[in-house]
């Protein structure tokens, strides 16, 4: 689609939509989202975008993927299923053909083949659909060419691997003719082709001593659309640094005189987007460490809105944010979204010609708190949750329909502000920054809800070691809440608080590692649970694994109790009794927990008997285990999701006590065979038919090392200084 000029010229702001699609190499390893995330093989996909109101989609076409093995041999089967269907959704495609890519084997970013190969992978694509979908009229040839440069050519972290100006350069230089002739190609068959071209945009803030090399970065960020508006002439800051990085001035004379302007400057914008160089740490032995500049900058950063007003002013053309996503608890990814579509607005009102605003990662994305080094599997959900079959909304799918819609989204979470608002995102002393020249933040609402003093979670059982667990993560993640230790209040308090809804950690759970925990009150949960319903509060409470008896296979959601022991069959009763009183509870069933906090459990006990060289029985640590923040995490996302119903949450694997252990005495250099290995007799496991959220026990064992435990955290691979 050539989307003209009424579709895009005027507020209100569209919504668009994307899926994170890179396809980036590391070594011989291939990383393909498309793939990891499912998305290659579920075309409903598109319907599930489309039923959220999304009428345009940044969809990817990726050379790699289509053509590995040349243009003769391409497969364009996925790509027709695909348009065809947004064509009967009326969705609006922009294509793409390389995201953070170097392209097949046979290219690279270094290549002086790679411009003439994507040109002709361009030609091939519009010559192919030109006929059958000519709504086709809108493109991003390359994804944040700028971006994948760095990462490919200064700091070697995708192929292929350069840490130095010359490749950096050549690979940057290499990708923007690549985005000259794909347009080039395209528009021989439709000269109304659109170029949306899309960058990371942020601003780099620094210490007075580092000002120079700042303002150096903030020159550089330019330079994707610099270049391709022809801007790059002998008079632009980078055009010295260019050639001396070995650049043929002819090559950027080209620019200047063929230059090739987006339609639409893309604005791609994270929380880690905007920089701080601090040199005040004297460990840095005069050196420098380059953070998130919300983390450190004390009268900035400037702020997506201001960012947007920069980008249209330097232009004069039409922007549009082109990636917003934020990997983090649920009622953070929901805030972070409302601020980014209330920062376009507050740019649109000073004058900025901001035309939409694009959920990125509409299927979440995979690895990137590694930058796609490593395969993990760490996984990030987004508007979609894809370890659900079919993928299950999450809240900020609720956000994305009300905006769609245009409406302001009144989720209660949206009442606090996000945690890059909060005084907690301070990592290290505030410093009062430089930044030349100055963009004065724009003033952005942080509240968008409808309530002058955010409605709280209420949270029962607030000295039980569940309830302590809640609120510890209340509070740290902005979480209002009010915290009752019994329920001998609760009338009045729901009365007086109205809270949005109530977590009841006095009905039961699982307990610590080894405990055998008390008899549970079906006939009181029952009875908390009609009070909560009669309120019209959402409720979430816990239910143990005890319910089921021993077996050698793990039990899902649909099994019913089978379990004799006290615990279990009140337990069970308690769910029962929960559920009948309030239809829309959620009940979140795990097994026993290992905690950071508290009195020592058994896995703890054992791990010191380890340390003090004593072997531990198997017997200690027999059965499934979860690590309880995460756990917790889990069941608030849930319940901020707005599901109901019982949920089984287990670590993946199964989570056998006894491999974690060993697991544990190895990531604490103790001797794991002093850890007995006799064969377990069955114990009960947790399997989910609704969705698997938890972790490998590897990244429990990470938070729980990375707490204050009473042990040394060991040294852990700090996260890439840009990490999204």
């Amino acid at each position: 689609m050539a989307l003209p000029a009424p579709h895009l010229s005027a507020p209100p702001l569209e919504l668009w939509g994307g899926v994170e699609c890179t396809l980036n190499r590391v070594g011989d390893q291939t990383f393909d989202q498309f793939d990891r995330n499912g998305h290659a093989t579920r075309l409903d996909d598109l319907d599930r975008f489309a039923s959220l109101g999304i009428r345009t989609l940044r969809t990817s076409v990726l050379w790699e993927r289509v053509a590995p093995d040349g243009l003769d041999r391409a497969d364009w089967s996925w790509t027709d299923a695909c348009l065809e269907r947004m064509r009967q959704l009326q969705t609006g495609p922009v294509v793409g053909f390389v995201h953070h890519g170097s392209g097949p084997r046979t290219t690279s970013l270094v290549d002086p083949a790679f411009a003439d190969g994507l040109a002709a992978f361009a030609r091939a694509f519009a010559r192919a659909f030109a006929e059958r979908h000519p709504d086709v009229g809108a493109y991003t040839p390359v994804n944040e060419p700028l971006t994948t440069a760095r990462f490919s050519g200064l700091y070697g972290h995708w192929y292929p691997h350069g840490r130095c100006g010359q490749t950096f350069a050549r690979a940057l230089v290499t990708q923007v003719q690549g985005i000259v002739g794909a347009m080039a190609a395209v528009r021989a068959v439709n000269p109304a082709a659109w170029l949306v071209q899309t960058e990371d945009l942020g601003r780099t803030w620094s210490t007075a001593a580092l000002a120079r090399h700042a303002a150096f970065e903030n020159e550089r960020r330019w330079l994707t659309w610099d270049l391709l508006c022809g801007r790059v002439d002998r008079h632009h800051p980078m055009w010295l640094h260019l050639v001396g990085w070995g650049i043929a001035e002819r090559e950027l004379d080209a620019f200047v005189d063929g230059p090739c302007p987006p339609d639409i400057v893309g604005v791609n914008h994270y929380v880690t987007s905007e920089r701080f160089l601090d040199d005040r740490d004297a460990r840095c032995d005069g050196r420098y460490e380059d953070v998130e500049a919300v983390r450190a900058v004390e009268n900035g950063p400037a702020g997506l809105a201001s960012l947007l007003v920069e980008a249209s002013g330097r232009y004069g053309l039409p922007v549009a944010v082109t990636e917003a996503h934020l990997g983090c608890t649920r009622e953070e990814q929901v805030r972070w979204l409302a601020d980014v579509w209330r920062s376009a607005e507050a740019a649109q009102t000073a004058g900025a010609a901001v035309r939409a605003v694009t959920v990125w990662a509409l299927l979440g994305s995979l690895d990137w708190d590694s930058l796609l080094t490593e395969c993990r599997g760490h996984y990030e959900p987004g508007v979609f949750d894809v370890r659900s079959a079919p993928p299950r909304p999450t809240a900020p799918a609720g956000l994305v329909r009300s905006l769609a819609a245009g409406r302001m989204p009144a989720h209660p979470v949206l009442d606090s502000p996000g945690w890059w608002r909060r005084p907690v995102r301070f990592a290290r002393p505030p410093a009062d920054a430089l930044s030349e020249p100055r963009a004065a933040p724009l003033s952005v609402p942080a509240v968008v809800g409808g309530h002058r003093r955010p409605r709280p979670l209420l949270v029962l059982g607030s000295d039980l070691p569940l309830g302590d667990a809640v609120v510890r993560l209340c509070v740290v993640r902005g979480l209002a809440f009010e915290a009752l230790p019994s329920a001998d209040a609760l009338e009045e308090v729901l009365a007086r608080a109205a809270p949005w809804a109530v977590v009841d950690a006095l009905t039961g759970g699982a307990g610590p590692l080894g405990a055998e925990p008390p008899a549970v009150d079906a006939e009181a949960a029952g009875h908390r649970a009609a009070l909560v319903a009669e309120a019209r509060a959402s409720l979430l409470t816990f239910s143990s694994d005890a319910v089921f008896a021993p077996r050698d296979t793990p039990h899902v959601e649909a099994y019913g109790p089978t379990a004799t022991r006290p615990h279990g069959t009140t337990q069970a009763a308690a769910d029962h009794a929960v559920q009948a009183a309030h239809a829309g509870a959620l009940v979140v069933r795990t097994a026993p927990w290992i905690s950071p906090w508290g009195r020592a459990d058994r896995f703890r006990r054992a791990l010191n008997a380890l340390a003090q060289g004593r072997p531990v029985q198997s017997g200690a640590v027999t059965g499934s285990a979860v690590y309880l923040p995460d756990a917790v995490h889990v069941a608030l996302d849930l319940l901020i999701d707005g599901e109901c119903g019982m949920w089984h949450v287990a670590m993946a694997g199964g989570g056998a006590a006894a491999g974690l252990l060993q697991a544990a005495a190895r990531r604490a250099g103790l001797d794991e065979e002093l850890v007995a290995r006799g064969a377990p007799g069955p114990h009960v496991t947790l399997a989910s038919t609704r969705g698997a959220l938890l972790g490998s026990a590897e990244e429990a064992l990470g938070h729980f090392f990375s707490r204050d435990t009473g042990w040394v955290t060991p040294v852990s691979a700090r996260v890439p200084m840009t990490a999204r």
